[in-house]
């Protein structure tokens, strides 16, 4: 076959690709009257998650690979969303950063994007309905942060619904060739993460921090002699070129969390994040672990963070990701048994576990 008969091929295929994406989005619009009418959430997480599942499923021995379909069908369920209702999604702003990298991952980018300033931003926008959905990044490097968006749950009544996972990879941007660069902007952790690369190189570079990865690529596009290191997003913001990409120490996955006003329902396949108050890290650990033993619970992961009380006192609060759903028997009755022990459980959310 020629070239001109594969692109015909191609053409014809294009047309009928069209044809059944618009057959779908008018499916996907009485399935918005209905869910409308009987008052359902028009986004669902269980839902979409177990449609991503299926479709890789259904393209194994094809060229396309998960992350490919995955990236494909989040803008057609993006813009699905964005013709049923003005979806609108706050995040941890500003522009550009991991979080909002992580937001259009979930989301698309057919939807509204609210960058907020602060985490108590976030959680008051979806609280107040300016917007549907936050999300906020759930493990961070500092622990003040970790404190932070934790307290920020116990104290609001929103929930996790869905989890988003991201690779975080620093790339070096700029205007210029790697040789004219002379200063390089960067968030503090963001330069420590890619300091052994720098090191390698044969030029010297004044290091200058900034507060964000999206300052520091809007600085490079401004500054002489300049370069940012941060995320591929902020690089097409502020149209700057990738001079070095992957430049990170070691390979880090961050994650990120949607919260909206109720959790995901059961999908067979969920996590459940826990905050529990305790006297004591350790002991508090240790005691909620065993009460999760004796159900079957499993968890998949823990951590804890002191709250200074103003008494002498310090109070814990430790944070555990268990499989399961907080409606599934075991975890329910686990949750109880730790409020039987005497300490207040918050369910921060249950969501579908990523495959």
């Amino acid at each position: 076959m020629s070239l001109e008969e594969h692109r015909i091929k191609i053409d014809t295929i294009d047309t009928d690709i069209i044809r059944l994406l618009n057959e779908r989005a008018d499916v996907v619009h009485e399935i918005g009257v209905i869910k409308k009418r009987e008052g359902l959430e028009i986004y669902a997480p269980e839902r979409e998650e177990k449609l991503l599942r299926s479709l890789i499923l259904k393209g194994e021995g094809g060229r396309l690979p998960e992350i490919s379909i995955r990236a494909i069908y989040r803008e057609i369920m993006s813009a699905a969303l964005a013709l049923e209702e003005d979806l609108k999604i706050a995040y941890l702003g500003p522009a550009g950063t991991w979080t909002h990298q992580a937001a259009i991952g979930k989301f698309g980018h057919s939807v509204k994007y609210l960058p907020q300033p602060t985490l108590t931003d976030v959680f008051q926008q979806v609280r107040k309905g300016v917007a549907d959905y936050g999300v906020v990044p759930i493990d961070n490097s500092s622990e003040e942060a970790n404190r932070d968006v934790f307290r920020l749950f116990i104290n609001h009544p929103l929930k996790i619904c869905a989890e988003i996972s991201l690779p975080i990879e620093i790339y070096l941007m700029s205007n210029l060739a790697l040789a004219g660069i002379r200063k390089v902007f960067g968030h503090p952790s963001i330069l420590a993460a890619s300091r052994a690369w720098f090191a390698r190189q044969s030029q010297v570079f004044e290091f200058i921090e900034t507060a964000s990865t999206s300052q520091a690529a809007e600085m490079a596009s401004t500054s002489a002699e300049s370069a940012a290191v941060g995320g591929g997003l902020a690089a097409e913001i502020y149209q700057l070129q990738l001079v070095a990409v992957k430049i990170q120490d070691e390979s880090q996955i961050g994650r990120f969390s949607v919260i909206g006003h109720k959790s995901s329902p059961p999908t067979g396949e969920d996590l459940t994040l826990l905050a529990v108050a305790g006297i004591e890290i350790g002991k508090t650990i240790v005691e909620v672990l065993g009460l999760l033993e004796k159900r079957g619970v499993s968890p998949v992961g823990v951590g804890g963070h002191e709250v200074p009380t103003h008494g002498a006192e310090t109070n814990a609060i430790i944070r555990i990701e268990v499989r399961g759903h907080a409606d599934d028997p075991d975890v329910a009755l686990a949750i109880a048994d730790i409020e039987n022990s005497g300490k207040a459980v918050t369910v921060i959310g249950s969501y579908p576990q990523r495959a």
